[in-house]
């Protein structure tokens, strides 16, 4: 049995992680911008809307997110999942346990915020 040859370690950084899934939660259609939760989940240290969370090499995400209004609000955070989940296993090889997405707002689609 052939092995493959140890290098050394590699370590992504939880910042990575965020940026992976918010370029790609933001690439998705109809995903106006992420915004910071409101209430308790501020203490969380949930920034820019996005919460990572790995354990044991499995990764947790929660997103926040502000979407266009007049878009089918279960298709499109189907889509952000499905995308996030496809991101982070291309990119880092990590497995993915969840993408929880949470909706905070709708905005017109020509409002431009």
């Amino acid at each position: 049995m052939e092995q493959e040859p140890s290098y050394g370690r590699i370590t992504v950084a939880n910042e990575v992680l965020e940026t992976i899934v918010r370029l790609t939660a933001l690439a998705v259609p109809g995903v106006v911008r992420l915004v910071p939760p409101d209430s308790f989940q501020r203490l969380l240290k949930v920034q820019d809307g996005v919460q990572v969370t790995v354990r044991d090499g499995v990764v947790e995400v929660n997103l926040y997110v502000v979407i266009e209004s007049g878009r089918n609000a279960l298709t499109l955070c189907r889509q952000i999942q499905a995308e996030v989940t496809r991101a982070i296993a291309d990119i880092v090889a990590l497995e993915v346990k969840e993408v929880n997405v949470y909706v905070e707002d709708f905005v017109p689609a020509d409002s431009g915020e």
